[in-house]
């Protein structure tokens, strides 16, 4: 009871930060700058949305505008289930939601050494082979086809995939695998993920929680085109794939 409390009075914290544009302050006297007011993510994600140390909240500095953008519509739209989240943005309107995407997204900002793998060198092999060939006898993508050949993302509307923590990404994907997580039909990353074993759910995001960054981290502008390959998925969240293919 008390420490269902304690999360109820936090939320409401980090809450009233958040929609302070929208609803009256009975404070005595408040910076009102959208950096002051995003404080409320960043309990969670980390100072600046860095998320270090945290294996449970993803990185959203540096992350593409229209990702960011679109995260923060299915949590108050409903097609992500985060209690927390959805009740910080189930009020906001698309315009603030938008500054608060373009905001993150402009934070240019190291990433972290990542951790040791704990995968074997047969393991590693076979993560890798998913990852940046991915499987074309199950019609499987490899994830390199949309998320860029460093894995770093595409602009506007696709994240890179590294610098994100294990159990981060394994939860993720076994939320779309299970259906607890939805994006915009059709929705690939749904699709992907279904076609996946569990085991090899695993093997990816070990795989890619161990991988150190390039030396250019951002996202690309446009996705090369790749060679024996399954082609690219057709993305309801992710437009500007439609209809591109290697």
């Amino acid at each position: 009871m008390v420490r269902q409390l304690l999360r109820r009075v936090a939320w409401l914290s980090m809450a009233g930060l958040l929609l302070s544009p929208v609803l009256p302050s009975q404070a005595a006297e408040f910076e009102d700058t959208l950096a002051q007011r995003l404080l409320a993510c960043t309990g969670c994600h980390g100072a600046n949305g860095r998320a270090e140390g945290n294996v449970y909240f993803p990185r959203i500095a540096g992350k593409p505008a229209g990702y960011l953008l679109n995260q923060l519509r299915n949590f108050r739209d409903g097609r992500r289930n985060y209690a927390l989240m959805t009740g910080m943005v189930e009020f906001l309107r698309d315009d603030y939601l938008q500054e608060i995407a373009q905001h993150f997204s402009s934070l240019d900002l190291p990433y972290p050494a990542p951790p040791a793998s704990s995968l074997s060198d047969v393991q590693q092999a076979q993560a890798r082979q998913l990852v940046m060939q991915g499987d074309a006898a199950r019609k499987l993508p490899a994830c390199t086809s949309c998320h860029g050949a460093a894995l770093t993302g595409l602009v506007p509307h696709v994240p890179g995939l590294l610098g994100l923590p294990r159990d981060y990404i394994n939860a993720q994907l076994g939320a779309w695998k299970t259906g607890q997580r939805h994006a915009h039909a059709p929705d690939c990353m749904a699709d992907v993920a279904r076609a996946l074993t569990t085991d090899e759910v695993a093997l990816v995001s070990g795989w890619l929680a161990a991988q150190a960054l390039p030396a250019d981290t951002h996202a690309v502008s446009r996705l090369a085109a790749l060679a024996d390959a399954p082609q690219r998925p057709v993305c309801g969240s992710a437009p500007e794939l439609a209809g591109k293919r290697p």
